[in-house]
């Protein structure tokens, strides 16, 4: 099975900024045996179907922090409007999606010297890229939309392309301004070019109680090729992962994975709260393609919608 990393572990193209990478722990904790709809008996009480993009709900371009720039990988984030001439944000008709609309996140290679603010690959030929991230906080603290727990699931169709890597990720209010330690849960991080595979990962940076779970989940279908629901259950400091809404096992084992999260308690004692985002980056941690074929300097990923259950 081909390795599978997170995306702080992907290199950034200068030793002063490579990300801060984690051991993947073996001590995983199976569930019994028994799949349940993880959205029966719950309702929705977050229901975004992307017929627009709401700049009240979402917040465009790198990741809301403190910590770093709030870039990785070889892309740089755009603002809403676009940067360098090129929106990768748009609402597209698509009758494959629920509603007949879907949000458009692109990948387009500029190929000159950027402009981008903060943006460290601007004047690294292989790094001039512009691309997209949305999320429900800002940079300045705001959480736009958050929530402590839930049933959290995007249905997605993603790329295939030889760096693309798109996710659905969930981070803790406090990790904008209090970034001395951050809890982040990966729902689903997907390399272009492995088509029956992706990543789920729990991660708690920083000290005391770093703490970091992942494991590769392979899927009997192209995930390439149209859209697949991805999916995270959180329960107190229970974390259940789903693909297809089933939940996620062990391929060593077989076993259903059941993650805990250790600072449960201190997110409670602390009002803390998680905020989605929804990304396409590409990795810098495979050869730039020599030579870069047409059809791979423009690349696409489709959302249909997110939700929230509780």
């Amino acid at each position: 099975m081909p390795s599978l990393t997170s995306r702080r572990n992907v290199l950034i193209g200068t030793a002063s900024l490579a990300a801060a990478g984690g051991l993947l722990l073996a001590n995983r904790h199976p569930a019994a045996q028994v799949q349940q709809d993880p959205t029966a008996g719950r309702t929705v009480i977050f229901d975004e179907n992307f017929t627009a993009l709401d700049q009240t709900t979402w917040h465009a371009g790198a990741k809301a922090t403190t910590f770093d720039s709030g870039f990785y990988g070889r892309s740089a984030f755009s603002r809403f409007g676009g940067e360098e001439g090129f929106d990768p944000y748009a609402i597209v008709d698509d009758p494959s999606a629920s509603n007949g609309k879907a949000l458009q996140i692109s990948a387009q290679y500029i190929g000159r010297p950027m402009q981008v603010p903060n943006y460290y690959g601007n004047n690294l030929p292989e790094y001039q890229w512009i691309s997209g991230n949305i999320q429900t906080a800002r940079p300045d603290g705001t959480i736009l939309r958050g929530w402590r727990q839930g049933y959290f699931e995007a249905r997605m169709w993603f790329p295939a392309h030889p760096l693309s890597f798109p996710a659905f990720w969930l981070m803790n209010g406090r990790s904008i301004l209090f970034p001395a330690t951050s809890n982040e849960l990966d729902i689903v991080e997907q390399k272009g070019w492995e088509r029956n595979l992706y990543g789920a990962y729990l991660h708690e940076w920083g000290k005391p109680g770093e703490h970091h779970e992942g494991v590769g989940v392979p899927t009997d279908v192209d995930i390439t090729t149209g859209y697949f629901r991805y999916g995270l259950l959180i329960e107190g400091a229970r974390c259940r992962f789903y693909f297809e809404r089933k939940q996620i096992a062990d391929p060593k084992t077989g076993g259903l994975i059941e993650w805990t999260l250790g600072r449960a308690a201190e997110m409670d004692a602390q009002n803390d709260i998680f905020w989605p985002l929804l990304t396409l980056a590409l990795r810098s941690d495979v050869p730039f393609p020599d030579p870069l074929q047409p059809q791979d300097r423009q690349t696409h990923m489709r959302v249909d919608y997110m939700r929230v259950y509780a």
